[in-house]
């Protein structure tokens, strides 16, 4: 057991009685002022430290004999400071407790409260407690509390609660203390808040402490303040539990500092809160710093916060050092952040160890992710049984993902309740594809309810399919502010759609290009075209070239059309033919009808009539009867 007087660490001791009870071995028995002794005890001898017997070096050098040599070292000479001193404060200490126990031994109480709180610190309870018992008869409140204390370590609890009782009453604010946690550890709540209160009103540190604490579990507002007194008395885990409170609060900015106050004094958890609220406001190197500390401090919160920071910086070896170093502690969350990027690189292997390692460790993301990681490398069963034994877990992705994979083999009727286990549990992507199942069922309503509930959480897609309702039903401002959202949760098609809207409607050019540029940098073929179009049109020749070709390389007609007039008219005829044959072959009939006035050009009616019979068949109205016409005059020629 460890002497009162440091501050609390937030983990509570196995006898929570016994708590650092015997501070008054420091306090009430070495200093007691006159007043104390006027509080219904004997008179007692003071043994404070302006008592003490003080002896030089040398004098105890004269009185004890010099300290023998080293074997290696000639007598007389100078030993070593450090051990000098070490051993010098042995010989005083053991000088002391000769001079107390002597004391004590010819009855004199204060003597033997010393000797006995010496005894205890030593962990000598058997040689101790006679010295102890004798000092609290005599009723010396330091002595029955130490005694206290001495008691609850052997385990007579119900006796070291009649000794600290005695001791309270005499006015040791220690022995309230200790009193209090064993009280409430017993379940006297009201009699524990009665001494803890006391312990507090009379400077108690730990004891407003265990106040705070008992009443922050009963929701009482008064914790605060009482974790305000501890906190101001210098205890961290006070002024973190007090950070906690204005934080829930929405008091930041006091929460900040009280937060400082527990991380200077080295609280692992204050500084991982402090590392949080600083980073959430893009302070990202002292959030660093204070990640660091509390890393450091034992927190793999920490290390594992501290890992993501660096990641994002760049440093991926140092990030995979924390990471390693927080799942080794027992994150999950660093486990699964080492798997996946293991996994990034593809050492499947070595990711898989790194997920189950997460699970091991209670974070279900590990069964989860071994999932993806089983479906990427096609083991599809196994996927399948990772999803379903992070889904029955409550893992709300993994009820989507799980649902997909139903789906995707014909089992609508085993897959909606997972989609709606994940809907229900917030997941955006299990309520979009609720929405989906509805909708294909013809169940529109239902579909725009989760729709509607998916949008409201960011989901581009959903947005989009909102948008498109309320296009086709007319509502043209609807549609514009679904569409806006679309675009901004992440749907390309959103983007293309808006800049479509926008454009119809006249509006700002510079907008219209962005929202084109949107869709099209994320590879929107429709987008892409426009962007070369657009281009044409003011005469960026080269612009138009670079979407076009990028469209048309990505399979889209239109752009393989286009690409081919544009080479054309910068004399690239031989290039042009190639686009205009890729464009036809899907299925374009302007393309086709091209190559049939190129093919007559050269003088190849059989290779124009075999075009304009493509032509005619793809369409559309227009191009089918100008090839119709075409294919008219080429079969009068050829048959003449």
């Amino acid at each position: 057991m460890k002497l009162i007087g440091r501050n609390d660490t937030g983990a509570r001791p196995e006898p929570a009685a016994v708590r650092e009870a015997h501070v008054e071995a420091d306090t009430d028995a070495w200093a007691q002022s006159a007043e104390d002794t006027q509080q219904g005890l004997p008179a007692q001898r003071s043994y404070g430290p302006e008592s003490l017997v003080r002896i030089s070096a040398q004098q105890l050098v004269d009185a004890v004999g010099r300290y023998p040599a080293d074997d290696d070292e000639p007598a007389g000479e100078p030993e070593d400071a450090a051990s000098f001193e070490s051993a010098l404060a042995a010989r005083e200490q053991a000088a002391l407790e000769g001079r107390h126990r002597s004391a004590a031994d010819a009855g004199d109480p204060g003597a033997a409260s010393q000797l006995g709180a010496m005894l205890l610190r030593r962990g000598d309870l058997e040689d101790a407690e006679p010295y102890l018992r004798a000092a609290a008869a005599a009723g010396l409140r330091a002595a029955a509390n130490n005694l206290g204390v001495l008691l609850h370590q052997r385990g007579h609890r119900a006796e070291a609660a009649q000794w600290w009782r005695q001791a309270a009453v005499a006015g040791s604010a220690p022995a309230a203390h200790a009193l209090g946690l064993q009280l409430r550890d017993q379940g006297e709540e009201e009699a524990a808040e009665y001494w803890l209160h006391f312990a507090a009103e009379h400077g108690h540190p730990l004891g407003a402490y265990a106040l705070g604490d008992l009443m922050e579990h009963r929701r009482d507002v008064r914790a605060e303040r009482w974790f305000k007194v501890s906190a101001d008395a210098g205890h961290r885990e006070a002024a973190y539990r007090l950070a906690r409170m204005r934080e829930a609060a929405g008091d930041k900015e006091t929460a900040e500092t009280w937060y400082r106050t527990a991380a200077a004094r080295s609280h692992a958890r204050a500084a991982l809160r402090l590392g949080v609220l600083l980073e959430e406001r893009g302070e990202l190197d002292e959030a660093a710093r204070w990640y660091r500390q509390s890393a450091q401090n034992g927190e793999p919160r920490a290390a594992c916060a501290l890992g993501f920071l660096l990641r994002d910086a760049g440093d991926l070896g140092a990030a995979a050092e924390w990471w390693q170093e927080a799942a080794e502690a027992g994150d999950g969350n660093a486990a699964n952040a080492l798997g996946a990027l293991h996994a990034g690189r593809g050492e499947a292997a070595e990711a898989e160890r790194w997920y189950r390692a997460a699970l091991d460790a209670g974070d279900h993301n590990g069964a989860f992710n071994l999932g993806l990681l089983c479906a990427g490398t096609g083991r599809e069963t196994q996927a399948e049984q990772w999803y379903r034994k992070a889904a029955y877990a409550g893992h709300r992705e993994a009820c989507n993902a799980l649902a997909v994979v139903l789906l995707q083999r014909g089992d609508e009727s085993g897959a909606e309740p997972w989609f709606s286990k994940a809907a229900e549990a917030g997941s955006v992507d299990g309520a979009f594809n609720l929405g989906v199942l509805h909708a294909g069922r013809g169940e529109l309503p239902q579909a725009h309810e989760w729709y509607a509930r998916a949008a409201a959480e960011g989901h581009g897609e959903a947005a989009l399919q909102l948008a498109v309702v309320h296009e086709q039903r007319g509502h043209a401002a609807g549609a514009l502010e679904r569409y806006r959202q679309a675009a901004a949760g992440g749907s390309a098609e959103g983007a293309f759609r808006l800049a479509a809207v926008l454009e119809r409607r006249g509006d700002a050019d510079a907008e219209i290009e962005h929202w084109y540029t949107v869709a099209a940098e994320a590879e929107h073929r429709r987008a892409q075209v426009r962007m070369g179009v657009r281009a044409a049109e003011r005469g960026e020749l080269q612009t138009a070239e670079h979407w076009y070709r990028r469209a048309a390389e990505a399979g889209s007609r239109s752009a393989a059309f286009n690409l081919g007039l544009l080479l054309a008219r910068q004399d690239s005829e031989n290039e042009a033919m190639l686009w205009y044959t890729r464009a036809a072959d899907a299925g374009h009939g302007r393309a086709a009808l091209r190559l049939a006035l190129l093919a007559l050009r050269r003088g190849e009616p059989v290779q124009a009539e075999n075009w304009c019979r493509r032509a005619a068949e793809s369409g559309p109205a227009e191009v089918a009867e100008r090839a119709a016409r075409l294919l008219g005059a080429l079969s009068a020629e050829l048959s003449a």
